[in-house]
């Protein structure tokens, strides 16, 4: 699947939502080299957008009606480690995390993206993740 076009990705979710998903995507691309890919959303969303590198994903967006979410999946490790900087992420954040369900293969926690306060706390917890691997 090709770029989405941006008029698309508007009518789908809105210009606002846009705005936050491109401010985001240029704040992963400042920290990671990774390769990003559009993909179909599956059964429950329009589109996927991720970020992989080596055959695994960082995280990845998801589209559908008015709604934008960010998916970031924990293994046991790294559950440990979000576990240890909780007193530095916001209480939204928390509550998303502590909420999302656990799999055999880790913590898949869907962010629902409303606005542009969430950024920092996202990049901690993709430090988690990977640590960056752009200077």
């Amino acid at each position: 699947m090709e770029n989405i076009e941006k008029e698309e990705l508007e009518k789908l979710v809105g210009i606002d939502k846009v705005n936050i998903f491109n401010d985001i995507v240029d704040e992963i691309t400042k920290l990671y080299d990774m390769e990003q890919i559009w993909n179909n959303g599956g059964k429950k969303w329009t589109y996927e957008y991720k970020f992989r590198k080596g055959g695994k994903t960082l995280c990845a967006f998801y589209f559908k009606d008015d709604t934008l979410g960010f998916m970031i999946i924990f293994g046991k490790d790294e559950r440990t480690k979000v576990e240890e900087i909780r007193n530095e992420l916001s209480s939204s954040v928390l509550e998303t995390y502590d909420n999302a369900e656990t799999f055999h293969d880790g913590k898949w926690v869907m962010f629902n993206i409303t606005n542009n306060s969430i950024i920092e706390d996202l990049k901690k917890l993709l430090f988690i993740k990977r640590k960056p691997n752009r200077q």
